[in-house]
């Protein structure tokens, strides 16, 4: 083989770290970005190794059909047999919470309660069939955005027909089960190649149910008193879930993600979403032993022939 890295993906804004990593490691690094283009079918792609961090919330920045693009694209790549990180197969996962949950679940994974609902006929019934309270979420989300609670039915069934109702892209809404948390935070645990990196503690004092462990998700604070840190490193995450977690990612066939869960004031511990396209928060990377960015490219570059990485940084 020969080439480079080829980074998938539909915002150039969540990019600057990983460059600077790749860099830093002396791997080359180039962007595939899925805003528009073309295939030609019959030709064969570029040596290399292709990294798909295409994401569910693409539809937010007015960029819905490069889920469908990226489909093509990671489709492409595996005909050709070239090395896909997080190929088509994970794609399926990322704009799917449906798919994520009966993943999860049968991995043997505590999975929220859930109805998955197409369209809005019936749904005000499956609400109450449910029963308040709970929170109603996009099937393909991103950000928390979508996400909204309901402490009645009746509430409910006013937004459903209102002028305000949001459709998920996909037309599936999820009636899903308010976890409520022990203590105010959340945790997204971050994995690169069969390997915990680190965990985030995301504090949601706030009163946030969105669980968006994401920085444009952060609150600024009150009467010009700077808030308590919303993200930290957390080092006390259950080595058994962290196990559970490393069989459910190698059964799937992904090999970086970023996996979110919930500690509950019932005693359960449980995994609401899969992310395949994690954030990289530059507070927890200035105290954290290893980099997420620096290991991903670590990894990627050892799948590339060693001369075309340069010097290790």
């Amino acid at each position: 083989m020969s080439g480079k890295v080829y980074v998938i993906h539909d915002n150039p804004s969540w990019l600057p770290p990983f460059r600077a990593a790749f860099d830093a490691e002396g791997v080359p690094l180039e962007e595939w970005l899925l805003t528009e283009g073309a295939i030609d079918l019959s030709s064969e792609p570029p040596e290399g190794v292709f990294w798909s961090r295409l994401s569910a919330s693409a539809h937010t920045r007015d960029r819905a059909l490069s889920k469908d693009y990226g489909r093509a694209v990671l489709r492409w790549l595996s005909a050709w047999g070239r090395t896909v990180i997080n190929g088509a197969d994970v794609l399926e996962l990322e704009v799917s919470k449906v798919a994520q949950h009966v993943a999860l679940q049968h991995a043997g994974i505590e999975v929220a309660r859930t109805v998955a609902v197409l369209g809005t006929d019936g749904i005000v019934e499956r609400a109450a069939e449910f029963g308040a309270p709970f929170i109603s979420k996009h099937n393909q989300g991103g950000k928390g955005l979508g996400v909204r609670r309901w402490d009645s039915v009746d509430e409910f069934a006013a937004w459903v027909d209102g002028p305000d109702f949001e459709p998920s892209p996909d037309g599936i809404t999820l009636l899903q089960e308010l976890l409520v948390a022990k203590a105010p935070f959340i945790t997204r645990a971050e994995f690169v190649a069969g390997s915990l990196v680190y965990a985030v503690r995301v504090d949601t004092s706030a009163g946030s149910f969105e669980l968006c462990p994401a920085e444009a998700c952060a609150l600024p604070g009150a009467d010009g008193v700077e808030p308590e840190p919303m993200f930290r490193r957390r080092d006390d995450v259950d080595p058994e879930l962290v196990d559970r977690y490393l069989a459910f990612l190698a059964a799937e066939g992904i090999g970086i993600a970023g996996i979110e869960f919930i500690e509950t004031r019932d005693g359960r511990t449980v995994t609401y979403d899969v992310n395949t396209n994690t954030n990289y928060n530059p507070d927890v990377e200035a105290t954290a032993p290893r980099s997420g960015p620096r290991e991903i490219a670590r990894w990627l570059g050892s799948l590339l022939p060693q001369e075309v990485v340069g010097a290790r940084g």
